[in-house]
């Protein structure tokens, strides 16, 4: 089994849709540190799981510099946004969103 990962700093705002009170509520901002882990049993014809310049482009183009609420479907917790973004990239198994220091969440596959 082949393995990558690739890190990306994404800088985007958002706010939760919780049912509580919570100033997440309210439009804020994080540099979100986004781990991207991919695998696969074979290399493609380039001779890698899958191009590091791509992964970045597919997940900065969209999120990079954005209000996540204007641009992804569902209500943008860590926790959600790691899903998707593990179901935008091929071969990816596994990613982890840091929102700030201290606060990671992770999506992984079965």
């Amino acid at each position: 089994m082949y393995y990558i990962t690739k890190r990306l700093e994404i800088s985007a705002a958002h706010r939760l849709s919780l049912p509580y009170a919570s100033k997440c509520t309210n439009v804020h901002g994080h540099n979100w540190i986004v781990t991207i882990h991919c695998r696969a049993a074979e290399l493609n014809e380039a001779g890698m799981v899958t191009d590091f310049t791509h992964v970045k482009n597919l997940i900065s183009e969209k999120l990079d510099h954005k209000v996540l609420n204007d641009v992804l479907p569902f209500n943008p917790t860590a926790e959600n946004i790691a899903r998707w973004i593990c179901e935008q990239v091929e071969h990816c198994y596994r990613v982890d969103v840091q929102e700030s220091e201290g606060n990671t969440a992770s999506y992984e596959i079965d």
